[in-house]
């Protein structure tokens, strides 16, 4: 009889299955365990408290420690599991076996309110419901990771999740309250099954450090959408919660709230929280992103019966493997050189319509030969609708482009929408005159629409664009004396006017302020004998500011800011990575009144809609889960989401008032 092989390792290293008194074996499972020889090279490894055993050396092949571990500490064995339900220790005193730590977790220790605070923000970042704590598939999960945590109730989780709320509302509270500026608001509406609404205000500014800010201040229930002050009242709810009565600049809302009775309430409420300022030309009565989107699905709904043949042949290709292989082999021996992949659209979402139809313009060849590869497939597109559908999809390139500019998270700056809409305004004006009639017939109407939103628009994102630096008032000029030719010049006056009226305003303020920057010497004028004139109070207007004016300068011309920063050469292109906040904030002691303002005009916001939402068709609908909590709990949850994506926010710290070698002094 042969001797048994001794047992080896995976590498061919004899093991020892004796004990040995200089290699004890450091695994805690041993205290739990005994190794039993069973047979010749073979060793199982025996539960102390359940005598059951388990494979530890099967000849040469070494089980490991692993299950032993998984059978003490996941409560497998039935022993174990009851002493511990008792005590929560073994019998002999000793822990239930734990994972040994390295030296980065030895200082853990557990924290049954941090736990349920962890819970409280993962049901407010991603959306869960409040009664997943009350699930036994979640509450097992939790028990599995960490046995000694006590599983909150539904109410306890409640008050977490508002108590989060309540704290961040501080913060940003206090970030509002130092930043320097005025703040804008969008004011979109949610609807419910209930027929209820829910006002959604955002707000938009800049901070202190120039950090631009777009973030839900209030989720706002009301019972009558359709109510004229309904609107009103959420703003003014609002501006009484963050303390910015005095500080709000502009209003943007959707055009779908855009009666004449809402518009009339509104431009009230502007002219009161917001006097002297264009005369409530600041309120912008429609959505850039869903301006673009109802033009996109206009545009497609006049191809409608076209795009069903193109949906319909997408589908039969991606709905089975066969024909998907058979479009594959037909694409091969035709030799299509198409870069994209085939897709079903989602008639929620505009932008796959167009991606759909680009696809498939891509395979046209493919599908006008598919018929003889596929005898399944019956749909017939003529060359003529893959020449509309071709056409079409070019129009539709240059909405989807623009909207795309706002589908990024970081929302852009209002200085980058004036290029991108003018763009489009002149190649729709160019083209809605075509002789070819179905060109003429497709994107007259599309261009009608959005000459309508390019009107009511124009004035403030022309102010935006001339507060960038690389371009100004010479891009302005050239783009209106494009589009409206020989009456390009009221257009240009308009603009002029309106932006010179924006910054006598913000002079006015900063001349009522006391220890003024001109007060500080931050202004200075030139020459002496003009410091030694008498300020007079500006309250009544720009008119008693035009006199002062006159006063100290003799009736010499005086040149501003304003005057001097657009004296200046154009910056360099920057590309696209140009910050323009960036600049401003460097350029602030030099223009320190047109900062100010151009940091109140980038921060305009121009959409509504919320980045992720940007190329939905769909009305929002606030779901019935979300109304059964109650309009207070809505608001916590909705609005502690936004701003914990958003934070930490740190509060501003003073800033001493730096006086520069490089500030603008007022010229005569």
């Amino acid at each position: 009889m042969e001797t048994p092989a001794a047992p080896t390792d995976n590498n061919g290293v004899l093991l020892d299955t004796q004990p040995s008194k200089r290699r004890r074996k450091k695994s805690v499972v041993w205290e739990h365990f005994t190794i039993e020889t069973v047979g010749a090279g073979c060793s199982r490894a025996c539960c102390n408290q359940c005598k059951r055993s388990f494979a530890y050396i099967t000849g040469s092949r070494m089980a490991g420690t692993s299950h032993l571990k998984r059978h003490i500490s996941l409560g497998i064995c039935p022993v174990s599991r009851q002493k511990n339900q008792m005590t929560g220790f073994k019998a002999d005193g000793t822990d239930v076996p734990k994972r040994r730590y390295t030296r980065a977790h030895a200082s853990f220790s557990f924290d049954q309110d941090r736990c349920s605070h962890e819970i409280a923000k993962m049901i407010i970042m991603h959306d869960y419901p409040l009664h997943i704590v009350e699930q036994p598939g979640f509450i097992n999960f939790v028990q599995s990771l960490q046995p000694q945590y006590n599983m909150v109730s539904f109410h306890t989780i409640q008050d977490e999740c508002v108590a989060i709320y309540h704290r961040e509302k501080q913060s940003l509270l206090n970030l509002i309250t130092g930043c320097p500026g005025r703040i804008s608001l969008t004011v979109d509406l949610w609807t419910s099954n209930q027929n209820l609404g829910y006002v959604f205000l955002k707000g938009h500014f800049v901070d202190s450090d120039w950090n631009a800010y777009s973030l839900i201040l209030n989720v706002v229930m009301v019972s009558s959408p359709d109510s004229g002050d309904t609107y009103s009242q959420a703003i003014l709810t609002c501006l009484s919660d963050w303390h910015v009565e005095g500080r709000l600049f502009t209003i943007t809302l959707d055009q779908s709230l855009s009666n004449e009775t809402v518009i009339g309430n509104l431009k009230g409420l502007l002219s009161v929280k917001n006097p002297h300022m264009l005369n409530s030309q600041l309120l912008i009565r429609d959505c850039y992103a869903r301006v673009l989107g109802r033009l996109a699905q206009d545009t497609l709904g006049a191809l409608s019966e076209v795009i069903m043949k193109v949906r319909e042949s997408v589908k039969f290709v991606k709905t089975s493997e066969t024909h998907e292989d058979n479009f594959v082999q037909l694409k091969q021996q035709l030799q299509v050189p198409s870069t994209k992949m085939l897709s079903i659209d989602d008639h929620t979402k505009w932008d796959t319509t167009y991606h759909m139809l680009v696809s498939a313009c891509e395979m046209k060849e493919i599908f006008a030969c598919l018929d003889t590869n596929d005898a399944d497939y019956k749909i017939t597109i003529s060359l003529e609708e893959w020449s509309q559908v071709e056409t079409l999809c070019t129009y539709v390139k240059y909405l989807f482009d623009a909207a795309n500019l706002v589908a990024d998270p970081a929302c852009p700056t209002a200085n980058v929408f004036f290029p991108i809409l003018s763009q489009i305004q002149v190649e729709l004006m160019q083209v809605a005159m075509s002789e070819d009639s179905f060109v003429s017939s497709l994107i007259r109407p599309l261009y009608e629409k959005f000459d309508r939103y390019w009107e009511n628009c124009c004035l403030v994102l022309a102010i935006a664009v001339i507060m960038d630096p690389r371009y100004k008032r010479q891009f302005v000029d050239f783009t209106l004396s494009k589009i409206y030719g020989e009456n390009a010049e009221n257009w240009i006056k308009l603009v002029y006017d309106g932006l010179h009226e924006l910054f006598h305003e913000y002079m006015m303020q900063m001349l009522s302020l006391p220890g003024t920057l001109m007060d500080e010497g931050i202004i200075k004028s030139d020459p002496p004998e003009a410091a030694e004139a008498s300020h007079e109070e500006a309250a009544d207007g720009i008119s008693e500011f035009d006199i002062y004016l006159s006063d100290i300068t003799g009736g010499h011309q005086m040149k501003s800011e304003l005057e001097q920063y657009l004296d200046e050469s154009i910056l360099a292109p920057q590309g696209q990575e140009f910050d323009i906040l960036g600049w401003w904030k460097e350029k602030s002691t030099k223009f320190p009144t047109l900062s100010k303002m151009a940091s109140d005009v980038l921060s305009i916001p121009i959409s509504t809609v919320a980045a992720d939402s940007v190329f939905n068709t769909e009305i929002k609908r606030m779901d019935s889960y979300r109304t059964s909590l109650g309009a207070s709990n809505i608001e916590a949850l909705i609005c502690a989401k936004d701003w914990l994506r958003h934070g930490p926010f740190l509060e501003p710290e003073p800033q001493p008032l730096e006086v520069s070698n490089d500030i603008v002094k007022v010229e005569f």
